[in-house]
């Protein structure tokens, strides 16, 4: 299963979803730099040292950094779900699918009605 650290802007919700499908899911309170305001650069340098994918709603950024950086434990941008269990179930399949996570940008993106 996947390594993940989520932003602080990433619903709480959807990483304990990602916890019971048994994904190693970190938060940034987890590894102790909760309400730091760490610039996504930052988060991303944090999670390559933890040898995690970041999973962000911050999709915008996060392109632009892989782009920038893509020496990296992978990335997981994502369109917010009001649907917790669904989202979780397509994030689970997206980053189930490769063997590696790494050096990768995944898009999660939420279907349209």
């Amino acid at each position: 299963m996947a390594r993940l650290l989520a932003d602080e802007n990433f619903p709480f919700r959807v990483v304990e979803e990602l916890r019971r499908r048994g994904h190693d899911a970190a938060t940034m309170l987890d590894v102790g730099h909760a309400n730091e305001g760490l610039p996504d650069d930052g988060v991303l340098a944090l999670a390559v040292a933890a040898r995690r994918a970041v999973i962000t709603l911050n999709r915008r950024h996060f392109v632009r950094l892989h782009a920038d950086k893509p020496a990296h434990s992978g990335i997981v941008v994502c369109t917010l779900d009001p649907d917790v269990a669904a989202f979780a179930a397509r994030i689970h399949t997206a980053i189930s699918a490769p063997p590696t996570l790494d050096r990768l940008l995944i898009r999660i993106t939420r279907p349209s009605k």
